[in-house]
């Protein structure tokens, strides 16, 4: 049901991944439906994607990605899509091992571009973004963890949560304040996780429990002050870029699973009979199905036209924020439809809408919540701050 346009490149290249994740992830998704997939399977599902665009598509050519100038996140965006429609898990590895490359090639010196980034665009190695703590979610400028400098070398003290990636990392883009500037006060650092040892305890919920989401635990972690990544005072500056790029991602998580849902509800209808003939022959029914339909569509198109604004290097803050918003909504919208058009089957494990209603929940949270796009968009058409 992707009707969009796209080149012949993309087409194909989205075509191949779809072969690709229905032949061989869709077993393995469904093998650790609500499991915990280990690193080591972890690492040779993401060995595969990589080969299909996924992550290096939006590196530059010369960085190791095929992204030929790294500007083609339309393209990125369709094959993510596809992942998300897949496993919303595999994709939110995949989302946070895209932005810490794109972090990498944007800002880091080149002495840790050159040796983290690699490991990423094959799909050997895992990282892991420190933004949120206990106290600070969406507010980046109240990060409490603290770098004081000592010599050649930088201690790390605080305290992590909700961090994608954690148990799998190799390393660790860690956000902390460096100064009481709450605008230039804060400084991202490479971790690497055997030379800068960190603690990390995983975080059961309600979904999404089949790749890591983490608390990381920092006590006297010395980093050396060469491991600082854009540099000193930056920190805010280029996590605030990089949110406006991964909201669209996020977003695209919601289109995904919400397509999921649409699908497996037109394919219930069509086969389920009640009255003497398939539901999707019922008034109600076919009403439910195209509202899940349009917001389907409505979704990608937000989402399109943002990460087309990022590819002509034209700010799409407000853009972005549209996307996300309206897409994780959406998303709770259509897969809580999809549990009803399934009835009493739609909450057992048999069917999988059931799956997708749980991981909907959480899609509007990441990356600034509902009601923070909703500042964000308002802030933008009136230029008056409400936060």
């Amino acid at each position: 049901m992707s009707h969009v346009f796209k080149t012949q490149e993309q087409k194909l290249a989205v075509d191949g991944l779809r072969r690709f994740l229905d032949a061989e992830i869709e077993p393995v998704v469904k093998e650790y439906r609500d499991q915990f997939i280990p690193k080591e399977k972890m690492q040779e599902i993401m060995r595969q994607l990589v080969q299909y665009g996924l992550v290096g598509g939006v590196i530059s050519e010369k960085n190791g990605g095929l992204g030929g100038n790294g500007d083609d996140w339309l393209t990125g965006m369709m094959l993510f899509e596809e992942l998300a429609y897949t496993s919303i898990d595999l994709s939110t590895v995949t989302l946070i091992n895209t932005f810490g490359a794109v972090l990498l090639e944007s800002v880091a010196p080149a002495h840790l571009r050159d040796r983290y980034l690699p490991g990423l665009l094959s799909g050997e190695t895992f990282i892991s973004m420190g933004i949120s703590e206990p106290d600070v979610g969406s507010n980046v400028m109240e990060i409490k963890t603290r770098a004081r400098r000592d010599g050649d070398d930088y201690i790390i003290n605080g305290e992590k949560t909700w961090i994608s990636n954690g148990m799998y990392s190799d390393f660790l883009i860690c956000t902390c304040r460096t100064s009481d500037d709450p605008k230039k006060g804060l400084t991202h650092f490479l971790l690497d996780r055997k030379e800068h040892p960190y603690e990390v305890r995983n975080i059961h919920k309600i979904a999404m429990n089949s790749q890591s989401t983490s608390q990381i635990f920092l006590s006297d972690v010395r980093v050396p002050a060469s491991n600082i990544i854009g540099g000193e005072g930056d920190g805010l500056k280029n996590t605030l870029r990089l949110f406006e790029r991964s909201r669209v991602y996020v977003a695209g998580q919601g289109l995904g699973i919400a397509r999921r849902s649409l699908e497996e509800s037109v394919r219930y209808a069509q086969e389920r009979r009640q009255h003497g003939k398939v539901i999707a022959g019922h008034q109600l029914i076919a009403s439910m199905l195209a509202d899940m339909a349009t917001k389907v569509d409505a979704s990608r198109l937000l989402i399109h036209r943002a990460a087309q604004m990022i590819d002509a290097g034209v700010p799409a803050e407000m853009e972005a924020a549209m996307a996300k918003y309206y897409a994780a909504e959406a998303a709770v919208e259509i897969c809580r439809q999809g549990v009803q058009i399934h009835g009493a089957n739609g909450v057992t494990t048999e069917f999988l809408v059931e799956k997708l209603a749980r991981e909907a929940i959480i899609v509007p949270i990441p990356e600034g919540t509902s009601q923070i796009q909703q500042l964000i968009i308002a802030r933008a058409l009136t230029g008056v701050g409400a936060f």
